[in-house]
């Protein structure tokens, strides 16, 4: 599957698609047209003479802005910047992100006010299109005169420098370049700079973790109607006329999607002897539909950010101007990213509240959905990984953007930390997806427990494809391998953007 990169406004179904499907990049004329009016302007001013001093140009960097840079040394000026701003630490960055972070950086520069080189381009596409994937660590960036730390170790193999992942191997970017026969590039005036400041770490974070958001948020609907059924609730909860008026659009969705799930459930339609249902099942709508409201704000922020230019100076050739600004400050990122977390937080939250309940031996289940209780233990210990997991939720949820600690000699002094936010909301995302993985696993087994009565077609055939991966708990076994399956079962499945964003 080819994307063109271009000026055309990118949605987040074609995200979706990047970020899951085999994907090459190629340029579109208007966007190679961009790049090299914009190069052509900045040789043109500063190529071959001592210009007057322009920031991020002909200056040192950072506090350093007012130290002017001779044209001979422009080469070296952009060289040392990636070499010294290469200086993250911490866990690898996970190779999908990295691979976000190069289509969202290629996506960035593609609108011409950078001053890149289309040369440079290009081979940030290389990259891309031969799964070449940099080493870049997790911390290191302030997330306001762009993801510089991060973004340094992504750009250090264009100069020969720094390693890369490469058919499964970690290779430095010199054996790299004699495996594709590519020759370092000599970046030119303000590559350098334009390479490494932007958003496009905690961006490319971003997106990730809202994209399966929306699919886990899906996904928290299957699991709790699988409760639902498995604890002979109630539907009077999920009735529409309930829901118009209090009309959340999430609450109305969320509601409506339960219904529509539980359609035909045998189990669903047969007479309940409890009057009300705990908070965990009854109020589905409006917790789940609260975080799908949250993840609307969210969606609009990131693909806001997708579609810009986030580096320093900006380079308008039509009006031969060049600004320095501040659009790499991660500001509305940072806020975005924690307000993710703490919404998706409280999906596993009430996920695991369910599953307790599943445990507790009443309405007609065994307690801990296990024969013999006793001589078996059944789930317990399920619902214990659950409240720890929900509990690191809570802790990581505290927001980052709160935090600003002042950098570079005081010329930076009020920072986003939207790259702490990003990475704490991706860890956040992980841990959602095992909280529902247990709930999955308890919901079924409730379920059978109540054959011969039956949940709908829909759900039985959901259930039905993770007993090809996990039987039924007859007596005890380990039960780290069923999480681990049902895990893979929820990340593997495949939803059509319309399912998960519309």
């Amino acid at each position: 599957m080819e994307h063109i990169i271009s000026s055309k406004l990118l949605r987040i179904e074609q995200l979706q698609d990047i970020l899951e499907l085999p994907v090459t990049l190629s340029l579109s004329q208007d966007a190679i047209e961009r790049i090299d009016k914009c190069r052509t302007y900045l040789d043109d001013r500063f190529g071959g003479k001592d210009a007057a001093a322009t920031y991020g140009i002909n200056t040192g960097f950072g506090s350093l802005c007012n130290t002017h840079i001779s044209s001979d040394q422009l080469q070296q000026l952009q060289h040392n910047l990636l070499m010294s701003h290469a200086c993250g630490t911490g866990d690898e960055v996970p190779q999908e992100i990295i691979r976000m972070m190069l289509f969202l950086k290629i996506q960035s520069l593609s609108y011409g006010h950078s001053g890149i080189s289309r040369e440079v381009v290009e081979r940030l596409m290389a990259f891309f299109n031969n799964e070449v994937y940099p080493v870049v660590y997790e911390q290191g960036s302030l997330g306001a005169s762009g993801d510089l730390a991060p973004l340094a170790h992504l750009a250090l193999p264009l100069i020969g420098q720094g390693e890369v992942h490469y058919k499964g191997e970690k290779i430095t970017a010199t054996e790299l370049n004699l495996k594709m026969g590519w020759e370092p590039l000599n970046l030119k005036s303000k590559e350098g700079l334009a390479l490494i400041n932007g958003t496009q770490f905690m961006l490319a974070y971003g997106v990730h973790t809202l994209i399966h958001s929306h699919k886990l948020w899906y996904w928290a609907h299957l699991t709790g109607a699988m409760s639902i059924d498995a604890f002979d609730c109630n539907l009077s909860p999920f009735d529409k006329r309930i829901h118009l008026i209090r009309p959340h659009t999430g609450q109305l969705r969320s509601a409506d999607l339960i219904l529509s799930l539980l359609d035909d459930s045998g189990i669903a339609q047969g007479e309940k002897i409890n009057v009300q249902d705990p908070y965990s099942f009854r109020c589905i709508p409006q917790v789940h539909g609260a975080t799908w409201d949250t993840l609307q704000f969210i969606k609009k922020t990131i693909l806001t950010e997708v579609n810009a230019v986030t580096d320093n100076p900006n380079i308008f050739p039509e009006s031969e101007a060049i600004i320095s600004g501040g659009n790499f400050h991660g500001q509305p990122l940072a806020l975005a990213l924690d307000y993710l977390g703490i919404a998706m937080s409280e999906i596993a939250s009430i996920s695991e509240r369910r599953t307790f309940q599943l445990m507790s031996g009443t309405r007609g289940l065994p307690a801990f959905l296990v024969n013999n209780p006793g001589l078996n233990s059944g789930m317990m210990i399920l619902q214990y990984t659950a409240a720890s997991i929900v509990s690191q939720n809570k802790q990581l949820a505290t927001p980052a953007s709160v935090d600003s600690i002042v950098s570079s000699n005081g010329q930076e002094d009020h920072v986003s930390m939207g790259a702490n936010a990003a990475t704490k909301a991706y860890r956040i995302i992980n841990n959602v997806q095992n909280v529902l993985a247990i709930e999955f696993l308890a919901g079924a087994q409730g379920i059978e427990e109540r054959l011969p009565d039956t949940t709908s077609p829909f759900l039985s055939q959901i259930i039905k494809g993770l007993r090809e991966e996990v039987p039924s708990l007859i007596t005890d076994r380990v039960l780290h391998v069923d999480i681990v399956k049902a895990s893979q079962l929820i990340d593997s499945t495949r939803f059509e953007a319309e399912v998960l964003f519309n």
